[in-house]
C-alpha cells in the first residue's frame, strides 16, 4: 500500500472511531460500542471501503496493549489478589464449560469430525479482554469487586486460550498434542508474572531518576511506551499474548503496588500521577483503532443467511457460549445480581475469538458454513453484551452496590506470608 493510502485510512479510523463514539455516548451507550460499529459500517460487513490491513494490525495491537497497560495503572492489587479464588473459578469454568458444550453439539449433533468439533469448542472459550474491560472501564466498574473478578478472570482465560491455541494448532499439524509443550508454555507464562512486575518497578526507578535531570520534554512518555513494549515482547517470547505484558507493566507502576513476602519499594504518588497523566493522550489515540479493527474483522456478507443449518449452528453454538460464561459465575459466592454482571461481563469474543475462528478456516478446517456460523456467534457476543450490561447497571447499579456493601469485607493479605 502506498504512504498516502494508508494515511487515508487511519483517518477514516480514527475519525469515524471519534464521531461513532460520541454518538454512542449521546445515545447512552458505551463509547466502545460507537467505535466497533465504525468498523462495521466502513468494512466489507457494509460499505466495503476498509479493510483489516497488516499495518493497521500492529497499530491496533499497540492500541490493545496501551489499553491494558492503563487498565493495570488503575488496578488496585491488593483487591485482585484477594478476587483471586473467586477470578479462578470463573476462568476455569468459563473456559472448560463452553469448551465442551461447544465439542459436544458440534461431535454429536451437528456430526463434524473430531478436528473440527475442537476448535468450534475452542473458539467459544474465548473472552476479549480488551472489551470487557473497556466496557467496565465505560461504566465506571472495573475498580468495583465484581469489575476486579472480571479483570482477573479475563487474564487467566487469556493465558488458557493461547495453551489451547497452541495446543490445536499442534494437533492439527501433526494429529498429536504434546503436554509437555503445553506445560512449558504455562511455566514460562508463570515466571514472566512473577518476574515482570518486579521488574518493571526497578526500571521506573531509573526512568524517574532521568526525569528529574532531563532537559527535554516528553521524556516520560517516551520511555514508558518503550518499557510497555519491551514487556509486550517479553510476554510473547515467554509464550503469553503481547497484551498481558503491558498489562503486568502497568500494575507494577501502580500506585496500589505491592511485592510478595513483604518485599516493598518506596512508592511516589506525584511520579505515578504523572505516569498517568502524560500516558492518557497516546492510550487514547490508539485504543479506538484497536476496537475499529474489530469490526472491520467481522465480514457479514460472508454468511448465508438463508441457510437453515447456518441459523441451527449458529443459534445452539451462540447458547452454548453465553451460558458457559454465565456459569462460572454462578460457581461463586457473590450476590446474585453480582454473579449475572460477572457472567455478563465475560461472554464478549471480539479479536480473541476471531482469532481461532480465522485459524480453522486458513488451515482448512472450517468450510464456509462452519466459518460463518462462528462469525455470527462472534459478532453477537461481542456487539450485544455492552449494551446489556450498560441497561443492567442503569438499572440494578445501586442494588448491586447496596448488596456488596453488605457483604463481609475479605481481610488483606498478610505482609508476614
Amino acid at each position: 500500500m502506498d504512504a498516502h493510502t494508508f494515511f487515508l485510512y487511519l483517518l477514516a479510523i480514527l475519525l469515524s472511531a471519534r464521531i461513532f463514539a460520541e454518538l454512542a455516548v449521546r445515545l447512552r451507550s458505551p463509547a466502545v460500542i460507537g467505535e466497533l460499529f465504525a468498523g462495521v459500517v466502513l468494512g466489507p460487513s457494509l460499505l466495503g471501503w476498509l479493510e483489516p490491513l497488516e499495518a493497521i494490525k500492529l497499530l491496533a495491537e499497540i492500541g490493545i496493549i496501551l489499553l491494558l497497560f492503563e487498565v493495570g495503572l488503575e488496578t488496585d492489587v491488593r483487591r485482585l489478589v484477594r478476587s483471586g479464588l473467586h477470578s479462578f473459578v470463573v476462568a476455569m469454568a468459563g473456559f472448560f464449560v463452553p469448551l465442551i458444550l461447544g465439542f459436544g453439539l458440534a461431535y454429536w449433533v451437528f456430526e463434524l469430525g473430531l478436528l473440527v468439533s475442537l476448535f468450534v469448542g475452542g473458539t467459544l472459550t474465548a473472552t476479549s479482554i480488551g472489551i470487557t474491560i473497556r466496557v467496565l472501564s465505560d461504566l465506571r466498574r472495573h475498580q468495583a469487586r465484581e469489575g476486579q473478578v472480571v479483570l482477573g478472570a479475563a487474564v487467566l482465560d487469556d493465558v488458557l486460550g493461547v495453551i489451547l491455541l497452541a495446543m490445536l494448532y499442534e494437533f492439527s499439524q501433526g494429529g498429536g498434542v504434546s503436554l509437555v509443550n503445553a506445560g512449558k508454555v504455562l511455566l514460562f507464562v508463570s515466571v514472566f508474572f512473577l518476574v515482570a512486575p518486579l521488574m518493571a518497578k526497578l526500571l521506573s526507578v531509573l526512568i524517574k531518576r532521568f526525569d528529574a535531570v532531563s532537559q527535554i520534554p516528553g521524556l516520560i512518555p517516551t520511555t514508558i511506551v518503550s518499557l510497555v513494549l519491551l514487556f509486550a515482547w517479553l510476554a510473547n517470547e515467554a509464550g503469553a499474548p503481547e497484551l498481558l505484558g503491558g498489562f503486568a507493566a502497568g500494575v507494577a507502576l501502580s500506585r496500589r503496588f505491592f511485592l510478595p513476602l513483604g518485599v516493598s519499594l518506596h512508592e511516589d504518588e506525584a511520579f505515578a500521577h504523572r505516569i498517568e497523566e502524560q500516558m492518557r493522550p497516546i492510550i487514547n489515540l490508539f485504543t479506538p483503532i484497536f476496537f475499529v479493527m474489530v469490526g472491520l474483522s467481522l465480514n457479514l456478507r460472508e454468511i448465508h443467511w438463508d441457510s437453515a443449518f447456518i441459523w441451527a449452528f449458529s443459534l445452539s453454538m451462540l447458547a452454548a457460549a453465553i451460558l458457559g460464561k454465565l456459569i462460572g459465575a454462578f460457581l461463586i459466592r457473590q450476590p446474585p445480581l453480582a454473579r449475572w454482571a460477572i457472567g455478563m461481563a465475560m461472554v464478549p469474543r471480539g479479536e480473541v475469538g476471531l482469532i481461532f475462528a480465522e485459524l480453522g478456516r486458513a488451515s482448512g478446517i472450517f468450510d464456509n458454513q462452519i466459518y460463518a456460523g462462528l462469525v455470527i456467534v462472534i459478532a453477537l457476543t461481542t456487539l450485544v453484551p455492552p449494551f446489556i450490561m450498560k441497561w443492567f447497571y442503569r438499572r440494578f447499579g445501586a442494588r448491586l452496590d447496596a448488596d456488596l456493601a453488605l457483604e463481609p469485607p475479605v481481610p488483606p493479605p498478610s505482609r508476614n506470608t
